[in-house]
């Protein structure tokens, strides 16, 4: 999923939606940032979990992949920006985590132990490239969510949209 898939279908300006249409649109971005979002954090986990191995054999022949992993993974289990949380559902199965999944596999991802220096290397830039893009591309998606919501504001606020209807379906 890139944004260019949702930009195509979002390129109107926000103030001629309809009400219904506006937050039908609002709600699938949030919905395509929930995938991009799982995708982007296991591809910063996967990237950590490549650097933790290349510090590893820094540390010399006796240090343990293991050991860091508790802590690597914990650094992705909190922090972040705060949301309003929104139902969980599995997100493994996406065109994205499809596409980490590729990447990975492509450089032996799950043989990290057995890569050599250079291929770590290359492993790192890899996922480090594709982290890169989905960040970019989350940049965007939220840049288009913030008009949507400020658009919503607007009209809430200036009469156009009744809050009661919130409550309706």
């Amino acid at each position: 999923m890139h944004v260019s898939d949702t930009t195509t279908q979002t390129s109107s300006d926000p103030a001629g939606l309809s009400l219904t249409d506006l937050r039908a649109l609002r709600q699938q971005l949030q919905h395509e940032d929930d995938v991009v979002s799982y995708a982007r954090r296991v591809a910063q986990a996967r990237l950590d979990l490549v650097k933790s191995e290349l510090s590893r054999r820094d540390a010399g022949p006796d240090a343990d992949l293991n050991a860091h992993i508790g802590v690597v993974l914990s650094q992705h289990l909190t922090g972040g920006p705060a949301r309003p949380p929104r139902p969980a559902e599995d997100l493994s199965d996406n065109p994205l985590a499809n596409e980490l999944d590729a990447v990975c596999a492509e450089f032996r991802f799950g043989r990290l132990e057995k890569l050599d220096k250079t291929e770590l290397d290359s492993l790192a830039d890899a996922i480090s490239e594709f982290e890169t893009k989905v960040s970019s591309d989350r940049r965007e998606r939220f840049d288009r969510l913030d008009a949507l919501s400020a658009e919503l504001v607007r009209r809430y606020r200036d009469g156009e949209a009744d809050v009661d209807s919130l409550l309706e379906g």
